[in-house]
This record gives structure tokens, sequence and C-alpha cells, in this order.
């Protein structure tokens, strides 16, 4: 009654399909990796490490994606995850050499995907506004805040509800706050 060429036919699917799932997550863990080594790069401006960093993500996310277009279950949380990085160290690295952020559709991702990895953004950009600060670096402080406070602004006129994107734009704000803060200091010192 029960078909053993079918229950291996089962086996070999779940096989693959956990293969496929164990590959993605490591090429997954991989990107995070290079994505903190891409921000630390460009947080030492050493733009030229930071960009090579974020070519090898660009190659492993196409990658990542051809093999979700085969199987659209692999689209699981360590891709998420994943995707919010690039974003966010590529976004960064724009930033910095002052380039117009890239949209999602630009980098070719999700818009929940790029969404997180931009508000993540604002917490590299307070720590880039605090070594700006301390190196006497005033306009790029004041560059920073401004940025951060017009993403803020823009975000502000989208109801995320209760989701993810509305916890991390209350991040984007807490963010904004504190460089609001650096920013009235240093205009009560006179600079």
């Amino acid at each position: 009654m029960v078909n053993p060429a079918y229950f291996k036919k089962i086996k070999e699917e779940i096989e693959l399909y956990d293969s496929k799932r164990d590959e993605l997550i490591r090429d997954s863990n991989t990107i995070v990796q290079l994505s903190k080594k891409a921000i630390y790069s460009v947080h030492r401006n050493n733009l030229k490490d930071a960009e090579k960093v974020v070519k090898e993500m660009k190659g492993i996310i196409e990658k990542i994606k051809k093999e979700i277009s085969q199987n659209p279950k692999l689209d699981i949380g360590s891709f998420k995850i994943a995707v919010q990085e690039y974003v966010e160290a590529l976004c960064y690295l724009a930033f910095v050499k002052q380039e117009e952020i890239p949209t999602h559709s630009k980098i070719g991702v999700d818009l929940e995907y790029y969404l997180l990895g931009l508000l993540d953004l604002a917490g590299e950009l307070g720590r880039n506004a605090v070594n700006s600060a301390i190196e006497g670096n005033l306009e790029e402080v004041y560059r920073i805040r401004n940025f951060v406070k017009e993403l803020y602004t823009e975000l502000m006129q989208i109801d995320f509800r209760n989701s993810e994107l509305r916890k991390n734009t209350d991040r984007v704000r807490h963010e904004l706050q504190k460089l609001d803060t650096i920013v009235l200091d240093l205009k009560m010192k006179g600079k």
C-alpha cells in the first residue's frame, strides 16, 4: 500500500532543501561578518577596502537570490538579516562618500529588508557623529544630524503600525535625540 519510491523522493527533496537552507544560512552569516568589516573600514576611512567588501557581499547576495528564486521557501530570517546588514553597509559607504543613498530597487532587494537596513544606518551615523565631534569635524556632525533628521521626518510619514519597522523607526528617533544633544552642546560652546 505504501509506495517506497515515492517516500524516497520525499526524502531526497527534504535533504536537498535542508542542504540548500544550511548553505544559505552559512552565506548569510558570511554577509553579516562582511558587513561589519565594511562598516569598520568606513569608520577608519578606508573606503577602498569597504568598497571591495561591499562588492563581495553583493556577489553572495545575488547567489542567494538566485537560489530563492528557484525555491521561495528559502527566503528565511537569516537572509533577511543578511540583506539588512548589506543595505546598512552599502548606504553607510554611500553617505560617507557623499553619494546619494541608493534605493531598494537600485540595490535589487526587498523593500522591507531595505528599510530595516536603512533604519540601522542611523546607529552607525551616530557613532560617526561622536567620532567626528571628538576629531573637531563639526561640519560632519551637522551633516549627519541633518540627514538623520530628514530620514526620520520622511519615515514618520509612513504608518508602519506595530511592526519591526515601527520599532526600528523609534530607534532612529532616539539616535536623532542623541545627535540633537551633541549639536546643542556644540552650539552652547560656540562651535
